[in-house]
């Protein structure tokens, strides 16, 4: 059993930054992606960033490309998704997920663990 637990959402202004992290614990991920996806209200769950555990390639959403960065640490089992340039746009929950093997990244059904989610609130 893995369990993923977010922090480090809340309320910025447009323009301005956070770094969301995630702390994984219960098994080895060494052969998972680790993915970061959102949802706004009314709206379906999105892909926002995924990485390989073992290799560090990533997958990011062309929505947020050269504004958000997933990074992982493997010696403190934690995945941080930097967002900068915050937009209105990327007001969500926020949630962390991790599946077996780094394919099909962009699609939830790939995950089997999710996180309980943070809240990401930007003003404009």
């Amino acid at each position: 059993q893995v369990q993923l637990v977010e922090s480090g959402g809340g309320l910025v202004q447009a323009g301005g930054s956070l770094r969301l992290s995630c702390a994984v614990s219960g098994r080895t991920l060494s052969s998972y992606a680790m993915a970061w996806f959102r949802q706004a209200p009314g709206k379906e769950r999105e892909f926002v960033a995924a990485i390989s555990w073992s290799s560090g390639i990533t997958s990011v959403a062309d929505s947020v490309k050269g504004r958000f960065t997933i990074s992982r640490d493997n010696t403190k089992n934690t995945v941080a998704l930097q967002m900068n340039s915050l937009k209105p746009e990327d007001t969500a929950v926020y949630y962390c997920s991790s599946g077996r093997g780094f394919f099909s990244v962009t699609m939830s059904t790939h995950y089997t663990y999710w996180g309980q989610g943070t809240q990401v609130t930007v003003s404009s």
